[in-house]
């Protein structure tokens, strides 16, 4: 799932940065959608074709791909303003993100809920398992946890609270775009 994901991703980005110019701003959002949902079809269709277990495995929740708030998030927060090689570099980070969280969170669920990973069984977590945590609520309660422990690790600083600009950005130099904003600021 998450390499899907990061596939959809990376040409989704690719694909709306480089065409960022000639889609009209009425139309953007739309537009967006209708090219996710041509990469997430893709990538289904080559699922189905070479893993068709995979495919009967994921069920639904390849398709759901095209709803995916993390797809469109960045589409729109990244890829309509920046260009093809710094959108597919986020599509990429993004993705992998992504499919890092996944395993985290299947990883926990999976532990604490079965008592095996991976294929091995673990004797005293499975005598002791909390078989709720392998169903749907489970998952969001490990959410819950992660994202309660993301906050305390960073001490309750997000996004919003930071400078979004350049500026903040510690590789703003690298990159160009602190000596460009300077000159539109001038």
């Amino acid at each position: 799932m998450g390499l899907a994901a990061t596939a959809v991703l990376l040409c989704s980005n690719m694909a709306i940065s480089a065409l960022r110019k000639v889609i009209p701003d009425k139309v953007r959002i739309p537009c967006y959608i209708v090219l996710i949902a041509g990469f997430v079809t893709v990538v289904q269709l080559l699922v189905q074709a070479y893993a068709p277990a995979l495919n009967e495995a994921l069920g639904i929740y390849l398709p759901l791909i095209v709803v995916n708030c993390i797809i469109l998030g960045r589409a729109e927060m990244f890829a309509n303003k920046n260009t093809v090689l710094d959108s597919a570099l986020d599509g990429i980070g993004m993705g992998l993100g992504f499919t890092l969280t996944l395993f985290v969170m299947g990883s926990i669920r999976e532990l604490l809920g079965a008592g095996t990973w991976m294929g091995f069984t673990l004797p005293f977590l499975q005598a002791h398992s909390i078989s709720i945590l392998t169903l749907a609520p489970g998952g969001f309660f490990v959410f819950g946890c992660l994202i309660a422990v993301v906050n305390k690790l960073s001490n309750g600083r997000t996004m919003g609270s930071r400078d979004p600009s350049c500026k903040s950005c510690p590789a703003a130099a690298a990159c160009g775009k602190l000596a460009e904003a300077g000159k539109e600021a001038d």
